[in-house]
């Protein structure tokens, strides 16, 4: 029997292990302008730092949920905070722009471990009447280390330097590692005898690899180019060679017969699309404060302070309303208005003032975030056994992962070539010297920049500067609303595809009513809450 402390205990390692990730996620968002003038890189190589990570942890995050099943939950997640620590030292000391890439898909490959076995330890701890209050805290600390993460960014980088932005996770493992020997319940390390589908993670490492490779070369190279069009053709064959895979496989990494849960199948639908939005929108507004808008580091984490402290505020109240009343109305209404908020930042200009049109956009985006994300967790962990807790809160964080991963390509190559579309307008039929000339052509592989500019004739630079700024706007107001209809999508899956289970008299739901209790683990696991009703 877990005791009260113990849970306690446990859900503060999921927070503090989930937190990590989560932040690492997006603390290095802050970063990427000071990381590519000490490791001369360019956009896509900012990308790429940040596409490593996520391109490791959506493609191995499904094997990280089936390993959890199969080993134990609270082995997995020690694994993975040991890993976590030792892949952050070595992002913190990379010397090239190539090791850094390098060791952030190891970090990547770590949080694999971590997220899916935190989540499962709460499934595996908490008592069904506690769950869903439960994995609103987990969401709600989740989201607040996914979006403080801009401020400590811009933090370290403005007062120490980029490295500690990597350095700086060795506190939050350090307190995981702790909890996670002294406190988790050893019955969480409980063990079962299957296959670990290594083809499976191999295949849908290198589909989402060869996508993800296309999506960002393509705006310098074109689709018709071998480096673009061959990694584009190798990652679907192997996506669908991955679910051929899955169909065949004895123990899959991806169990294809949870899709035919419908709130299962829907929530993961929905999850594509809002973590889509969400992960190309916290990409691209910190880059393009700093490098367009000329925010200070600090002031770019500022703008997403607003969304840390809505979502903490509310995400456990929205999950408790949702045990109560269903998830589908706040699954269908929050992407929304989350949608809503993105759309606000289409009036960023070159001059974009924090109050005027950062703090109302990101106020109404994170209300539809906190409105979303618990009880969109909520009903997908409900639609499966829980015997399957682990491979399926892996599902659901790899799909939002993959979300992310792919929305900054995607998003990414619409920016581009919007980018790219504006500064030929700019330029056309305009008198400029050659080296004008080059500065233009340079600045079409660093989109959401200004400086190429820098060190040209008044004359030239003055046109160039303003070509630029022009091709930033446009690009920037592209993004957003690429991100914001893609986030309102996710809103539209959930009101057609998702059920409210059917649940019992409140009344005898209540403290003391007849059947509670009835339904909590005595000597065997219970089923899921829409498959008992």
């Amino acid at each position: 029997m877990t005791t009260a402390t113990q849970k306690r205990y446990t859900l503060v390692a999921a927070i503090l292990g989930t937190a990590i990730v989560f932040v690492d996620g997006t603390v290095v968002n802050v970063a990427l302008p000071a990381i590519r003038r000490d490791l001369h890189a360019g956009l896509a190589t900012q990308q790429w730092v940040i596409e490593a990570y996520l391109l490791m942890l959506s493609s191995l995050i499904l094997i990280g949920g089936s390993l959890s099943d199969l080993f134990g939950r609270r082995r997995i997640f020690l694994l993975g905070v040991t890993g976590f620590g030792a892949t952050s030292i070595l992002c913190a000391v990379a010397p090239t722009a190539t090791l850094l890439v390098v060791a952030r898909g190891l970090q990547g490959a770590a949080g694999a471990l971590l997220v899916p076995s935190a989540l499962a330890v709460i499934v595996d701890t908490f008592d069904e009447d506690e769950r869903g209050a439960a994995i609103g805290s987990w969401t709600a600390w989740g989201g607040v280390s996914t979006l403080v993460g801009p401020f400590l960014g811009g933090l370290l980088v403005q007062t120490v330097s980029w490295r500690l932005v990597f350095a700086v996770s060795l506190v939050p493992v350090a307190g995981a590692f702790y909890l996670i020997l002294r406190h988790l319940p050893e019955h969480l390390d409980r063990s079962v005898h299957r296959h670990v589908d290594v083809p499976g993670a191999v295949l849908c490492a290198l589909g989402l690899a060869g996508i993800v490779l296309g999506l960002i070369e393509e705006p310098t190279r074109g689709f018709g180019n071998p480096v673009v069009a061959l990694p584009l053709v190798v990652g679907v064959a192997a996506l669908l060679l991955f679910l051929w895979q899955e169909r065949r496989a004895r123990d899959p990494m991806l169990p294809l017969s949870l899709f035919r849960r419908r709130n299962f199948a829907a929530g993961n639908g929905a999850t594509l699309m809002v973590y889509a939005g969400l992960g190309a929108a916290t990409f691209f507004l910190p880059v393009y404060l700093q490098q367009v808008a000329g925010y200070r580091p600090i002031a770019a984490g500022l703008a997403l302070v607003p969304v840390t402290v809505v979502m903490f505020a509310l995400s456990r109240r929205f999950g408790a309303l949702a045990d109560r009343l269903g998830p589908r109305l706040f699954m269908s209404v929050g992407p929304l208005v989350a949608g809503a908020g993105l759309l606000l930042l289409m009036r960023a200009g070159r001059h974009t003032p924090y109050v005027g049109t950062v703090l109302p956009a990101m106020g109404l985006f994170a209300i539809g975030l906190s409105i979303t994300v618990a009880p969109l967790t909520a009903a997908v962990l409900a639609g499966v056994d829980e015997e399957h807790a682990g491979v399926a809160s892996g599902v659901n964080n790899a799909v939002a992962r993959v979300a992310g991963l792919l929305a900054i390509g995607a998003v990414g190559a619409l920016v581009a070539s919007q980018f790219g579309s504006t500064l030929d307008d700019r330029v056309a039929g305009v008198p400029l010297d050659p080296q004008a000339r080059a500065a233009v052509h340079r600045a079409r592989s660093r989109p959401l920049t200004t400086d190429v500019a820098r060190g040209l004739p008044t004359k030239e630079r003055a046109t160039v500067a303003r070509a630029l700024e022009d091709a930033s706007v446009d690009a920037f107001r592209v993004g957003m609303l690429a991100s914001a209809l893609v986030t309102m999508l996710g809103g539209v899956v959930s009101a057609l595809g998702i059920e409210n289970p059917r649940r019992a008299p409140w009344a005898a739901r209540c403290p003391g009513g007849a059947m509670v209790g009835a339904h909590r683990d005595v000597g065997r696991r219970s089923a899921p809450v829409a498959e008992r009703a």
